[in-house]
């Protein structure tokens, strides 16, 4: 443990010139960041894909492309974006805020460019606060870090995740420009990736702003006991989360993101063949994405029993199920938290039908973290269906990361209020609408977080939030929309899209290559950059 000592002396010595530093100087840091996270991407790629057990030449490895190197490049020219506009404003360049007709303060943080409308046509995000935040608060209470006279640095500990690559490099980036200074703990599942972080990083490293440790539970607990460690940040499970706050008592400020039992709702309505094709490779990529080893995995499936199609969707995301490349369960414990939801274990990635009564369910009360996909119908008419699927999803669901919502542009149409009241109902730090919640992890102008209010004692999916581009404060969620259909089918239904089958769907099969494509417009945007990214779009 003498290393770690020495590191977070270093980092001790340093944390108060990180927040003082500057601006400037930490513009031209990221922008080297942004360099050497783009360089570092085909050697990231190549290790990731092969651990998690990807067959060469994978379609998959599109996934290790976006939610790897592709989510931090996006993420570095957001934040560029938000301090250049500090740098010459001196507040935080937030979109004008409005407010919705029940009072709530909202900001349109997605589509902001010609660029953002072209690569995700179709899909727009919003950020709601916190009761009680007007408008004129938002931009005032944004980007503290960068307002404060003679700020003091802090020593923050980040505890990396081992499943999504970019997570620990996009919460080191979170905590760096909220004005801590970073010890990563690599997670022993994906610490294959710490020599590369440490040489993408380097400037950090070299200024004393960042250092990494590495092993197991003990290197953990040795870091949060000590008493350089000001501050800690978690990504993992609630009771990795309490076994630190047992340890260190309250004396230390811990933010936390801890996964949730993540719903999907179907709301019924006039879908075509189509729709349910497309909808069920929608809603397979959410169980499947990352082999089911995400924090907002879709894991239970909330289907209307008076809908006649409801059976029919079912079997064709079984089919997308079957269809699919097999890819080894990778993450330690799998088979284990499989057993504890279904005793077949012959298919990694399946479903399970649940009575909705079964209130003790585990596929209801435990992250699953594994390709289990809960099925549950609820009864009654559209309006009472609705309004009880929100209930499910909020009073007998573990935790409140992440809920999605399906709905046909139609049905929308016929009942805005219900599908509004909705949306605003569902206690969760991101709503996906028609769409999945990983694209509001992805896109970093949209806070990542539970939903407000839990406490140390009763942590639920964590407290805080990461990415947040815009530095925003006293959050509440995020809504992130998507089109229903794909181009050309989108406009059809009365949605302006262009966007054909998404890059992150597990049936894309240019995703590798759209990836690779996207990390390079984030390197260096151009139109001819863009347009090769949508002629591969196209073709997937």
């Amino acid at each position: 443990m003498e290393q770690i000592d020495r590191d977070l002396q270093t980092l001790s010595a340093a944390k108060d010139a990180w927040a003082r530093l500057t601006i400037e100087r930490k513009i031209a840091l990221l922008e080297g960041l942004k360099r050497s996270v783009h360089a570092a991407g085909p050697e990231w790629v190549r290790r990731a894909a092969q651990a998690k057990g990807l067959a060469p030449g994978s379609p998959l490895a599109g996934e290790e492309w976006i939610s790897g190197p592709w989510a931090v490049l996006y993420a570095l020219n957001r934040y560029l974006r938000t301090l250049r506009g500090i740098a010459v404003r001196g507040v935080s360049p937030v979109p004008t805020p409005h407010v919705r007709a029940d009072g709530r303060t909202v900001v349109d943080v997605f589509p902001r460019t010609i660029y953002d409308r072209v690569l995700l046509s179709g899909i727009s995000a919003q950020v709601w606060m916190q009761d009680g935040v007007q408008p004129a608060d938002v931009a005032r209470e944004a980007a503290v870090a960068f307002t404060r006279p003679q700020p003091k640095g802090r020593v923050a500990l980040v505890l990396g995740a081992g499943n999504i690559a970019s997570i620990a490099p996009l919460d080191v980036l979170y905590k760096l420009l909220s004005g801590s200074v970073c010890m990563l703990k690599m997670n022993p599942v994906n610490d294959y990736l710490g020599p590369i972080f440490e040489q993408a990083f380097k400037p950090f490293v070299e200024a004393g702003y960042l250092r990494f440790a590495y092993g197991g539970a003990d290197a953990g607990a040795y870091l949060c006991a000590h008493d350089a460690v000001e501050e800690i940040h978690i990504t993992g499970s609630e009771t990795t989360h309490n076994a630190i706050v047992a340890a260190v008592g309250a004396g230390k400020h811990i933010t936390s993101e801890l996964g949730n039992v993540s719903p999907t709702i179907v709301i019924p309505g006039p879908w075509s063949e189509a729709d349910i094709a497309f909808q069920a490779e929608n809603i397979a990529t959410q169980k499947a994405h990352n082999a089911g080893f995400n924090c907002i995995a879709a894991q239970v499936l909330i289907l209307p029993k008076a809908w006649k199609l409801s059976g029919t969707l079912h079997d064709r995301i079984v089919d997308v199920f079957d269809s699919m490349e097999q890819r080894p369960d990778y993450y330690p414990g799998a088979s284990e938290r499989r057993a504890r939801l279904t005793p077949d274990r012959s298919q990694l990635r399946t479903t399970l039908h649940v009575d909705a009564a079964h209130i003790d369910h585990p596929a209801f009360t435990t992250e699953a973290f594994c390709g289990v996909l809960a099925c549950v119908e609820l009864p009654g008419d559209i309006r009472q269906y609705v309004r009880d699927a929100v209930a499910f999803a909020n009073e007998r669901l573990h935790g409140t990361l992440g809920v999605n919502l399906v709905v046909h542009p139609h049905t929308m149409k016929t009942y805005p209020t219900l599908v509004d009241e909705a949306i605003a109902q569902l206690r969760y730090g991101c709503v996906a609408v028609n769409g999945w919640t990983g694209v509001g992890y992805f896109i970093t102008e949209t806070p990542w977080g539970a939903y407000p209010g839990h406490t140390l004692d009763a942590v639920g999916s964590g407290i805080g939030v990461v990415h947040n581009s815009y530095l925003l404060a006293r959050t509440q969620k995020s809504v992130v929309t998507a089109p229903f259909a794909p181009f050309p089918r989108s406009l059809k239904s009365g949605q302006f899209s262009l966007l054909p089958r998404p890059p992150w769907f597990v049936t894309n099969s240019m995703q590798a290559q759209i990836g690779r494509a996207l990390c390079d417009f984030e390197m260096s945007p151009s139109p001819g950059r863009a347009l090769r990214i949508a002629q591969l779009a196209m073709r997937g």
